[in-house]
């Protein structure tokens, strides 16, 4: 650390509100899914409103990531920040109010919309207020924590939400979490900015079609010719337009950095892995082993729990080890916890994978998030931040798209030929239909193999990272401090 940079005194409080803000939105995403029984019945939603409340914020948060990471930069981390959960949390109010599914769709959208502005700034914020490399990586530990913990204790606060109260708390429990966030972020943190750049109108248009193209490719799991086209279309000419920018929205350049472009791309597998282990085990634990909603969201807390620690432990040996090091382990980890789960049934064996997953989670997520936000100028913080959620994004996105396919066809050629269409589509069609050991069986047998692809794309991950990132690089100093006022 520069001898002359003064520490923020409250950066520790600051990071408390960041994690907040940060927590607010991951919990929202994962109790919506324990809801959806509730829409059913109390709405009247059809599979395909369900389908559409999910996909809404979904293509609404991916689609805008890079542009509100990018304008951040330019007018204030700490006021998109602001404007985000003011988006976030007055749209979840709306969600509350509503009464027909079209409505809860849009309430969702803008819900995207909030959180695409609210996640960039959590990440740059912590960058400029802690500009010592050491304490970064705790932050960032810390940051990486509560995402875990957000992921898998929704469930768990969901569950007990639903058995209580009916299906409108999961959205009104995001009001007074946002409107704490916002008073915290005004009363604790600096403003800060890049210097000044010219908005790119051309660059803003062409990532937010792009992006939402292709993941709503993803997320639909069908070949749309017409939308494929776009999306490619759209993301080759955003490349090509940024290349001839003098102050390109995205900066290109860091691509060739083999820290940034490394990191992504584990990233995104990283996230593939985590996607995986919700998209099994929620519906192995409810559907196969009987759980409630609540006792399901509580049997993955041991997940949580080991990541949170090993997060802490992570930081630590980041003085001793390179990042690459402690990527490529952390993701060995993850992928021996899905050999575990692929030989095993039951839940004390499974929670022996889930612990090792934790701990894989726990020392690879830090040490990734290091080296991809160390590769980038204090000044693209923002827009470096919404490319590390983007990635995210993206894997989790994969993993159901890939894991989902792997699932449904395993399930169904497993389950006897005899049997209704909607007990061969579905385990929760079977439950229904009274097939429920049928189903336990052959759901089984699809999760057994589901984890293996996940171990593989773990291994996959670990090596890239052992053979792209570079061990012991330096964080590169800003060409001019961020203004901050």
């Amino acid at each position: 650390m520069n001898s002359n940079t003064v520490r923020e005194p409250r950066r520790w409080w600051i990071l408390a509100a960041l994690c907040l803000a940060l927590l607010v939105l991951l919990i929202d995403n994962t109790v919506l899914n324990l809801a959806i029984p509730s829409l059913n019945q109390e709405m009247g939603a059809t599979p395909s409103d369900i389908q559409w409340i999910i996909d809404a914020y979904v293509l609404a948060f991916a689609g805008l990531l890079l542009t509100a990471g990018s304008l951040s930069d330019k007018y204030g981390r700490r006021r998109f920040l602001v404007v985000g959960l003011v988006f976030f949390g007055g749209a979840s109010l709306l969600a509350v109010l509503v009464t027909e599914p079209w409505q809860l769709i849009g309430a969702r959208f803008l819900m995207g919309v909030g959180g695409s502005l609210v996640m960039p700034s959590t990440l740059s914020i912590l960058m400029t207020v802690f500009a010592e490399e050491a304490e970064r990586r705790k932050a960032m530990a810390v940051w990486s924590a509560v995402a875990l913990v957000g992921m898998v204790s929704g469930p768990t606060l969901g569950g007990f939400l639903l058995e209580h109260y009916w299906w409108g708390s999961v959205f009104l429990l995001n009001v007074p979490i946002a409107a704490i966030a916002i008073v915290a972020a005004l009363v604790l943190m600096p403003e800060s900015r890049s210097p000044a750049r010219r908005i790119d109108p051309v660059g803003v248009l062409l990532s937010i079609v792009g992006l939402t193209s292709a993941v709503y490719v993803i997320i639909e799991r069908e070949w749309n010719i017409p939308v494929i086209a776009v999306a490619v279309v759209a993301l080759a000419a955003f490349v090509l337009w940024e290349r001839t920018r003098e102050e390109p929205m995205m900066p290109l350049f860091l691509f060739a950095n083999r820290n940034f472009s490394g990191a992504s791309f584990s990233i995104l597998l990283m996230s593939f892995g985590a996607g995986a282990v919700m998209l099994m085990l929620t519906q192995y634990l409810q559907f196969v082993l009987g759980y409630g909603e609540m006792q399901a969201g509580l049997a993955m807390l041991p997940y949580a729990v080991a990541a949170a620690i090993f997060n802490g432990v992570g930081a630590g040996l980041g003085k001793k080890l390179s990042n690459r090091v402690l990527v490529g382990a952390g993701l060995l980890f993850m992928a021996g916890g899905f050999a575990v789960m692929a030989v095993t049934t039951g839940y004390l064996p499974l929670l022996t994978g889930l612990v090792i997953m934790g701990i894989g989670g726990g020392l690879a997520g830090p040490s990734a998030y290091a080296s991809l936000m160390g590769a980038i100028p204090v000044d693209h913080a923002g827009v470096g931040s919404a490319m590390n959620d983007t990635v995210q994004q993206v894997g989790m996105a994969l993993s159901i798209a890939v894991l989902g396919s792997v699932l449904a066809g395993r399930y169904t050629s497993e389950m006897p030929a005899g049997l209704p269409h909607a007990a061969r589509e579905s385990i929760g069609g079977a439950h229904t239909l009274g097939f429920g050991e049928a189903a336990g069986q052959a759901f089984t047998s699809a999760m057994h193999l589901g984890s293996w692809v996940g171990a593989g794309f773990c291994v996959a991950a670990a090596l890239l990272a052992v053979t792209v990132l570079r061990p012991a690089a330096p964080t590169p100093a800003a060409p001019e401090p961020a203004q901050v006022g």
